[in-house]
C-alpha cells in the first residue's frame, strides 16, 4: 500500500477528459478503510448486481442530430405548410392584383408543376442570367419555336429559379391564350397578360420583369426546315413601350424548343374550321392520338444576352420610327448570331 500513487483531486480536475470522475453514489465494497491515501479505485460491483452501464459523453454541439428526427421535421414541415396553404385557399385569405396574378399559386403550385420538366425532362441549361437586373423593370425579348407555347413557361422557371433575387417574368401572351376555357385561368394566374402595350407599360411601371416573344404564331408556327430562322419582328412595338419606360432590353435565345414538335406540315382548312392560327402535323401527330401529343426530351439551353440601354433617349423617341426599327434589328440581330453560336456548340440535340 506504500507504493500505491497518489492522484490529486486537484489534478483529476485539471484533466477533465483524461481521468473518468468515478460516481459520488458509492456501494458499499467501495468504502475505502482508513488512514489509506485518497487514491482512485476501481469500484467492484456487488454480487448478484448487474454492472452499471458507463456514463456517456455529452453531445457535442456540432454533433448532427438523427437523420431520422430531421427527416421527421421535414415532413412535418411540408404537411403544415400545405395544410397552411389549404386553409388560406379555402378561407379566400391570399392576394392577387389587378391583372389576376396569384403569387402564391404559382411558387406552390405552378412552379412546382413545371419544375420536374424543366430539370429532368428537357434538362434546361441557362447562362447569363446575370444580365437580369436584380430590380426595376427590364424587357426580356425571346425568340418563339416549338409547335405550342411552352418555351415561354420554360423561360420563366429558368428567370424565378436562377436568378439570385428570384424575380418572377411576367410574360405577355396572344389573344388565342385567353379564349381558351382553362388555359385562361391558369395564364392570368402565372402572371401572364395580352400582348399590349398597355399592360406592359403598366407592368414595366411596378418594376416587373416583362416577358415579349415578338414572332407570334410565324415563330410557334413554321415548317421544322425553317428552324432557328427568327421570323419579322412586327412594327417594333416592344422597342417603343420599352423607350417609354427606359427600361433595358434584354436578348434572349432559346435552343432545344424547335425540335420537341417537328412539325412537318399544317392542315390549313381544319385550322380554320377549329379557329386556329395553324393545324401542326408532326411525325407523332395525330397519327399517335393524345400519345402523339408528348414532346420529344430534347436538351434545352437558355441564354441570356447584355441589356440594351433605352434611359439615355429622350421621351419623343418612342415616336422615331428609324430609332425603334434600329433597335428592333439590334435586339433581332443579337438573338439570331446568339442562336448560330449556340447550335455550333452543341453536340447533340437529346444529350
Amino acid at each position: 500500500m506504500a507504493d500505491a500513487k497518489v492522484i490529486p483531486f486537484d489534478d483529476d480536475r485539471s484533466r477533465g477528459s483524461a481521468v473518468q470522475r468515478p460516481s459520488r453514489r458509492r456501494g458499499m465494497g467501495s468504502r475505502r478503510n482508513k488512514g489509506e491515501p485518497a487514491a482512485v479505485r476501481e469500484v467492484q460491483p456487488l454480487p448478484g448486481r448487474p454492472e452499471a452501464a458507463p456514463e456517456e459523453e455529452p453531445r457535442t454541439r456540432e454533433e448532427p442530430a438523427p437523420p431520422s428526427r430531421k427527416q421527421g421535421d421535414g415532413w412535418e414541415r411540408r404537411v403544415a405548410g400545405g395544410l397552411a396553404f389549404l386553409r388560406r385557399r379555402l378561407t379566400g385569405d391570399y392576394e392577387i392584383d389587378d391583372f389576376g396574378y396569384d403569387k402564391e399559386l404559382t411558387d406552390q403550385v405552378l412552379m412546382s408543376l413545371l419544375r420536374p420538366v424543366y430539370e429532368k425532362y428537357f434538362r434546361v441549361e441557362v447562362k447569363g442570367v446575370e444580365n437580369i437586373p436584380s430590380e426595376g423593370g427590364a424587357l426580356i425579348v425571346a425568340n418563339h419555336s416549338g409547335t405550342l407555347p411552352l418555351d415561354g413557361l420554360m423561360m420563366q422557371v429558368a428567370v424565378h429559379d436562377n436568378h439570385p433575387a428570384g424575380r418572377h417574368l411576367r410574360l405577355l401572351a396572344a389573344d388565342l391564350v385567353f379564349m381558351l376555357p382553362v388555359v385562361n385561368e391558369l395564364a392570368r394566374k402565372a402572371g401572364h397578360t395580352l400582348a399590349c402595350a398597355e399592360d406592359a407599360e403598366r407592368l414595366l411601371e411596378r418594376g416587373e420583369l416583362v416577358g415579349v416573344m415578338p414572332e407570334g404564331f410565324k415563330g410557334i408556327g413554321k415548317p421544322f426546315g425553317e428552324r432557328y430562322k427568327l421570323q419579322r419582328f412586327g412594327r417594333g412595338g416592344f422597342v417603343s413601350t420599352a423607350l417609354r419606360q427606359g427600361t433595358p432590353i434584354i436578348p434572349c435565345s432559346i435552343v432545344g424548343a424547335e425540335e420537341i414538335y417537328p412539325m412537318i406540315g399544317n392542315a390549313k382548312t381544319l385550322a380554320r374550321l377549329l379557329g386556329f392560327p395553324y393545324f401542326p402535323i408532326t411525325p407523332t401527330f395525330p397519327w399517335l392520338g393524345p400519345l402523339g401529343a408528348v414532346p420529344l426530351p430534347t436538351k434545352w439551353t437558355i441564354q441570356f444576352g447584355e441589356p440594351i440601354a433605352t434611359s439615355g433617349y429622350p421621351p419623343e423617341a418612342a415616336e422615331d420610327p428609324m430609332l425603334m426599327f434600329n433597335l428592333t434589328d439590334q435586339v433581332r440581330e443579337q438573338i439570331q448570331h446568339t442562336l448560330y453560336k449556340l447550335l455550333v456548340q452543341r453536340r447533340s440535340v437529346f444529350f
